[in-house]
């Protein structure tokens, strides 16, 4: 279809999930969650989209914290949120999760007049459904009067607009009202009167997807032949049975009798870990085949592909492949069955699922304790307002747009690094003891670095480490496992990792340097999100640095050039240099910027309004330098043949 702004729009569900971390107790074991996006149509919107397609959800969450939640995560992930409702009367769903094994998973659904049910007639617009070459609808919305009214309308828009229509059937019992409250993980409770409501609308739709129970409960009988038949008395579509390790089979035609005799795609040899999502998962991937039009034994694939990553990982929505990552997996094999626990696997599935478009950084870094510390006129709480002065300066440079960030430390600069969570700066936050080497953390940080449990997620850790390439072997073991263990804990937390290396201040530096440290770093098992490196004006460096990058970690977010409290004609001269490379993104200075306007301020030399209105003039023309310099860099690319 021409003119189409979406591929796909899912309709039903939306909630948060808060999945038990710890596995293998029982719910009312649970110390912790982590709180995720859930709910079929929610999951399989993001599944999608992660593989490349254009998704939109029709749903409604509450007017509080979880529903501003579910929005900014779905617009993080790229999906179209305009049929997404907000409900000032109802709460957003919520549903408390665990993995018990492998086979149990006790769960609670916190649904009561909750705000997704509450989807009406009027909340279906038939332009946003035309502009879609296909609507998706889950069972559970077809079980009450007033959402099943909705459903209906959004697929008669469908079909009367020659759009692909499709069901998870997505049997929920006590969704249905025919389980109690403590037994979320129930998948089967025979129902005639679901049965009854779900075949009145099974001819509306071009593909139908269940398990065997879903089928069983679609067509009335617990043999799984016979309830496919059923189905077929009264629907059309292709029928795709879901066999668990057994994959799939699809029905284009006559019910056969053997399920074996089905269309099949191949399957995977994985571990189970959680079968929660798994179906949205497998739902995604076969929406991803069948409307890119490949034939059912490849949709099969993508479909049992996407499963098994579910299967294998904790949560539902973020253990979805992006399409990089499922074309990886299909080009190597399964190389270790517990898919969560292959390195380079993860490392593809951590990178290629980043949220935040970071093409440009710039960034003011006040991140300094020591050389504040050193100041006259220095003291905690001082130190700590001027740091807020660095924080409105920063703020006025961004004025709303996207590509500013800052680096502030939680000792001195606390109440201006909460102050920057969701202002939409990039936020650095610095771990490293000021001056050690070999590096040491600072204590607040933990042995175990457990305290980035408690960091906003927005937060990257930024680590500083005074290294050279001819540092002798116990130092530079030192220093590796202490980077490693730090790098470990941030991406256990899900936190992204800037490495920042400063070797002149260690040893003579050439062309090579840093490309010989990087190379030492990815070695260690280190593969930082950001680089932070020293600014440079040979070309040949920079080109040695990025190959050594590039060469390890073709998903690094980038480069940010540091300041090392340069005159602002040196990192012009650098900025014209490293501008013209495209992994580099940015800058990241500080003393450059605020360094005048602390000495005169901490000596009571200087007011709130100059030293603002200074530092905010020399970050906003520090900008203007990098933005000029990158706009020359790319000039003749722009230009093409002209």
């Amino acid at each position: 279809m021409t003119g189409k702004t979406l591929d796909v729009i899912t309709i039903g569900r939306a909630g948060v999930d808060l999945y038990g971390s710890q596995v293998g107790g029982r719910l009312e074991d649970m110390g912790s969650f982590d709180k995720y996006i859930g709910g079929s149509p929610t999951n399989m919107a993001c599944g999608t989209a992660r593989l490349g397609l254009k998704s939109g959800l029709i749903s409604r969450v509450g007017d509080e914290h979880m529903g501003r939640f579910i929005l900014e995560e779905l617009q993080r992930h790229g999906v179209n949120v305009s049929g997404v409702k907000t409900d000032p009367e109802r709460l957003t769903a919520l549903v408390i999760l665990g993995i018990r094994d492998e086979e149990q998973f006790p769960l609670i659904f916190y649904r009561e007049n909750c705000a997704d049910m509450a989807l009406c007639e009027d909340d279906i617009d038939a332009d946003f459904i035309r502009s879609a070459r296909s609507v998706v609808a889950t069972g559970t919305h077809l079980s009450h009067p007033k959402t099943e009214k909705a459903v209906l309308k959004a697929l008669r828009i469908a079909r009367e607009s020659g759009l692909k229509t499709a069901l998870d059937i997505d049997y929920r019992p006590n969704l249905w009202g025919v389980a109690g409250h403590g037994d979320g993980e129930s998948r089967f409770v025979a129902s005639q009167k679901v049965t009854s409501k779900l075949q009145e609308t099974l001819h509306y739709f071009d593909v139908i997807v269940g398990t065997e129970e879903e089928f069983h409960i679609a067509g009335g009988s617990t043999d799984t032949l016979t309830a496919l038949r059923a189905v077929r008395q009264v629907s059309k579509a292709t029928l795709v049975c879901k066999r668990g390790p057994m994959g799939a089979a699809a029905f284009e035609g006559a019910i056969p009798d053997d399920l074996d005799q089905g269309v099949s795609g191949p399957g995977f040899p994985i571990e189970v870990f959680n079968v929660l999502g798994a179906g949205d998962g497998f739902m995604s991937g076969l929406l991803k085949g069948w409307l890119d039009g490949e034939d059912w034994p490849v949709t099969l694939k993508y479909a049992n592909a996407c499963g098994a990553f579910a299967v294998s990982r904790h949560g539902c929505t973020p253990a979805y492949p992006s399409w990089q990552e499922l074309q990886f997996f299909f080009k190597r094999g399964v190389v270790r069955k517990d898919l969560r626990n292959d390195t380079a696997l993860e490392q593809i599935h951590w990178a290629s699922n980043r949220h935040g478009d970071w093409s440009s950084v710039r960034t003011f870094a006040f991140d300094h304790r020591v050389q504040l510390e050193q100041m006259d006129g220095y003291t905690l709480e001082k130190a700590g307002r001027f740091k807020e002065l660095c924080m409105d300066a920063a703020l006025r440079v961004q004025d709303g747009r996207s590509g500013y960030g800052i680096l502030c430390d939680n000792r001195i600069g606390r109440s201006a690094l909460h102050r920057a969570s969701g202002s939409g700066l990039w936020i650095g936050r610095p771990t490293e003891l000021p001056g050690s080497r070999p590096i040491e953390l600072e204590p607040e940080l933990g042995p175990d670095c457990g305290q980035l449990k408690e960091w906003a997620r927005e937060n990257v850790v930024k680590l500083l480490v005074f290294c050279h390439p001819e540092d002798d072997d116990e130092t530079r073991q030192q220093q590796e496992q202490t980077v490693q263990r730090l790098f470990t804990a941030a991406r256990r937390n899900r936190l992204e990792f800037l490495l920042e290396i400063i070797p002149s201040k260690v040893g003579h530096v050439d062309n090579h340097t840093n490309a010989k440290l990087i190379r030492q770093f990815y070695a260690a098992g280190v593969y930082p999100d950001w680089w932070k490196l020293e600014p440079s004006v040979s070309a040949e460096a920079w080109q040695q640095t990025i190959n050594a990058i590039e060469e390890n970690d073709p998903n690094t977010r980038g480069i940010v050039v540091l300041g090392l409290d340069a005159p602002e004609e040196e990192l012009a001269a650098s900025f014209d240099v490293a501008a013209g490379f495209p992994l580099v993104k940015g800058f990241a200075v500080g003393r450059t910027i605020f360094g005048d306007a602390a000495r005169a301020w901490l000596k009571g030399e200087m007011n709130d309004t100059a030293a603002v209105d200074q530092m905010a003039e020399r970050f906003a023309r520090l900008s203007m330098l990098w933005d000029t310099a990158r706009a020359k860099a790319e000039w003749p690319h722009n230009q093409g043949g002209l």
